[in-house]
């Protein structure tokens, strides 16, 4: 019996383990295009590699992996890009499918540009991940009841709130446009 709770116990300290590695990884594989967001566009870093590795589970899911939708992003009316079908909320949803991953985070901009998302850049800082995180879910971003929790855990546990450490004088999107993109 301790020899079977050995080995249960090393497996998930492997797994978890490797799951850590996978998570670094793509920290350093997509960090600098948060921290570019932010600069440009007021949307917390430490949110956006949080919501990545969330929705993408670092980069190895069905989702990141065929269609290179590392956000999770749903079709929605008038999307005329490629699209892929995956069970979700409802048999065979449709989410966006994109030819590279830099794509998808480029679309997650112009997405939380929508109008029901526009408090988050009118009143929240872009260094405040937790009002950032309940806001996309009070916005709708997340069927998920716990979602902010978990974007909260992920941050705190991966210390992603150090990629929000930008210069003030680096984040320039004008705080009176909100999230428009030029």
């Amino acid at each position: 019996m301790t020899r079977w709770l050995f080995c249960l116990f090393s497996w998930g300290t492997a797994f978890a383990g490797s799951q850590d590695s996978l998570q670094k990884a793509y920290i350093q594989r997509y960090g600098d295009i948060a921290r570019q967001h932010m600069a440009l566009h007021r949307i917390p870093a430490s949110i956006t590699m949080a919501q990545a590795l969330l929705e993408s589970a670092a980069g190895t899911s069905p989702l990141a992996t065929e269609a290179n939708n590392h956000f999770g992003i749903k079709c929605g009316k008038g999307w005329v890009g490629d699209s892929i079908h995956v069970d979700d909320d409802r048999p065979q949803d449709c989410f966006r499918k994109y030819a590279h991953p830099d794509s998808s985070y480029a679309d997650r901009v112009v997405f939380l540009a929508r109008p029901r998302y526009r408090f988050l850049f009118d009143s929240l800082s872009p260094t405040d991940y937790k009002a950032w995180a309940y806001g996309l879910k009070r916005a709708g971003y997340a069927t998920d009841t716990l979602y902010p929790l978990r974007l909260i855990s992920l941050i705190e546990r991966l210390n992603l709130q150090s990629l929000d450490q930008l210069p003030q004088e680096q984040i320039t999107l004008d705080s009176a446009k909100g999230g428009e993109i030029a």
